[in-house]
């Protein structure tokens, strides 16, 4: 997973952190927006797990903190759920704006009170999700329950919340007051998928139940059974990505790749999307080769001359560890560290320049296990003999022709 840090402003002008998440080996399909819980931040482990597991399927995220909540700046006390709309479509914008509008809301606990809300105002939204998330926004004020009525009286309150302490105002218990979801979550017009445990003891799953029945189809609900409010468990997050990714595909434009076919062992594909970036199948095995970001690539995949360089190391490790079992040696483990010294992209650029650089491949045998000295050099002269190693010494003709 590649990741970004970005900063961008608010509605006020203030400062927001956020971290955008990259699929690591492919351009994202789908960009996603996602809203921590209230007093959460952008780090929180249930939060970086479901955007983990979302770049595994081509969703780049990004995760951002609310006004005055980790490392964005303002103060807390002076926001409200309004803020948090307006924080969330603020995000959008810079999305949309800087890289591409974003597809998908997912919002946590409160959070997902908040998509609920800028989705019903961000026409190219297609997917949203909720997450342990209230029906009613007025909800989380349980939390600080004992603090109402000095917060009534007095104007604002010092609360603890999940061990922190927070100022909270009276203004942000009067907007959360006035705030009335179900005219909006009945005419989102999105699809809609609603992610509760039944054993949450923070918000109860009779909240998902009311955001069901408010919603128009398409609308689902997948419950997040043995789970906390917060996701502690990663196995609980990281299912949560998964199911996101899964479905959310229904509702978004993802191009399927051609499946690449031929009768040779190898097939490499590179269209006019990419300068490097190939799609390789080596009979059924698929990877992508790419070059690093310092010679305009995508840094996808390994370079071509990296999968030589692997090459030789597999081939290397594989005579070794068959000579030594046909020997009967302890070789427990075998690894091979090869370091390629060209610059190949300047070579690339001069192919029938004389004064070329000869190609050096430097390899470095690490061997584990009770060997002696005799075996050691032994195994030494073995790694100049496997078949990759001959090949590169030897003669090559390459063959080339146009497929009719």
């Amino acid at each position: 997973m590649r990741s970004e840090k970005i900063f961008f402003n608010n509605s006020q002008g203030q400062q927001l952190a956020a971290r955008l998440e990259l699929p690591a080996n492919q351009h994202p399909y789908a960009y996603a927006l996602f809203a921590h819980c209230f007093t959460c931040s952008k780090n929180l482990n249930a939060v970086r797990n479901i955007s983990r597991a979302l770049t595994l399927e081509g969703v780049a995220v990004l995760r951002f903190d609310f006004t005055g909540l980790g490392d964005s700046e303002g103060d807390f006390a002076d926001t409200n759920f309004s803020s948090n709309v307006d924080d969330l479509i603020a995000a959008a914008q810079y999305l949309a704006e800087n890289y591409q509008a974003p597809d998908i809301l997912i919002g946590h606990s409160l959070g997902g009170a908040a998509v609920l809300c800028a989705a019903y105002q961000l026409d190219y939204i297609k997917a949203v999700v909720t997450i342990g998330s209230p029906y009613a926004p007025h909800h989380v004020s349980h939390l600080f329950e004992e603090n109402v009525e000095q917060i009534e009286i007095e104007g604002a309150a010092t609360v603890n919340i999940g061990g922190r302490s927070f100022t909270v105002k009276k203004q942000f218990l009067e907007d959360i007051q006035e705030q009335e979801l179900k005219q909006k979550i009945n005419s989102l017009d999105k699809a809609l998928l609603i992610m509760h445990s039944p054993q949450d003891l923070t918000v109860s799953i009779d909240n998902a139940a009311k955001i069901y029945d408010a919603a128009r189809h398409p609308k689902s609900f997948i419950t997040l059974d043995g789970a906390d409010h917060l996701l502690s468990n990663k196995q609980d997050s990281t299912y949560a990505g998964k199911m996101i990714a899964s479905w959310s595909s229904r509702y978004l434009d993802k191009k399927e790749k051609k499946v690449l076919k031929s009768d040779k062992e190898v097939v490499v594909r590179l269209n006019d999307e990419d300068i490097f970036t190939s799609d390789v199948m080596i009979r059924h095995h698929v990877l992508t080769a790419d070059e690093p970001t310092s010679v305009g690539g995508n840094d996808f995949g390994p370079s071509p001359y990296e999968l030589l360089s692997a090459g030789l190391g597999a081939c290397t490790v594989m005579t070794l560890q068959m000579y030594a079992r046909r020997k009967k040696w302890p070789l427990e483990e075998v690894k091979v560290h090869i370091e390629h010294y060209k610059d190949h992209a300047a070579d690339c650029e001069n192919l029938d320049d004389p004064k070329r650089k000869i190609d050096h491949f430097r390899r470095v045998l690490e061997l584990e296990g009770p060997l002696d000295e005799t075996q050691k050099n032994r195994l030494l002269e073995i790694a100049d003999k496997c078949p990759v190693h001959k090949t590169l010494h030897a003669p090559v003709k390459i063959e080339t022709t146009v497929k009719e």
